[in-house]
């Protein structure tokens, strides 16, 4: 054992194990040049809904994690390479403003902004509209549940705009 930082022991002799949590981290309409880095709910089985905006939109994708930390807070993950089988439809007359995510149990919207105060109230503006609009929740009634059960994560804290992902657990709307 040897003294860590501020009195704490710890065992110099033991091997981390890092629970593999396979994700892309980037998807966008390519177009429009606007990465999304994406939140730690991303991954085998989840739907992300996008915002296309351009005519003949283009779908970017990237970035493959075997394992990320929230907040990816020195820039570094797991990289890896990944064989990926996506499906793309397109949802017309369905306007978003923000990506969301979808997951067996969660419900996210996604977003980045400078400070992170602002892209912490943007993704969850989103995550309400997206409660009002297809759970039948008034605005404040979902903005009160949010504040009892929301979730919030850090999905990048080292580019330029923070990354944040706002979510529920679907079994709270039913």
């Amino acid at each position: 054992m040897v003294p860590g930082k501020q009195g704490i022991d710890r065992d110099t002799s033991r091997r981390s194990r890092i629970p593999l949590r396979d994700r892309l981290d980037q998807l966008a309409d390519a177009r429009q040049s606007r990465r999304q880095h994406g939140s730690a709910g991303q991954g085998p089985g989840s739907v992300t809904y996008l915002p296309a905006r351009s005519p003949g939109a283009r779908l970017f994708i990237g970035d493959a994690h075997a394992c990320q930390g929230d907040g990816e807070v020195c820039g570094v993950a797991v990289e890896c390479a990944t064989a990926t089988t996506i499906r793309v439809d397109l949802i017309k007359g369905w306007t978003i403003d923000r990506p969301r995510l979808e997951t067996e149990s969660l419900l996210m919207a996604i977003s980045s902004a400078r400070p992170l105060e602002d892209a912490t109230r943007i993704t969850y503006r989103e995550l309400i509209r997206w409660m009002v609009a297809d759970y039948g929740f008034e605005k404040w009634d979902a903005y009160m549940l949010l504040s009892q059960c929301g979730i919030a994560r850090l999905g990048n804290f080292v580019d330029p705009k923070y990354s944040v992902g706002a979510a529920v657990k679907k079994a709270i709307l039913a």
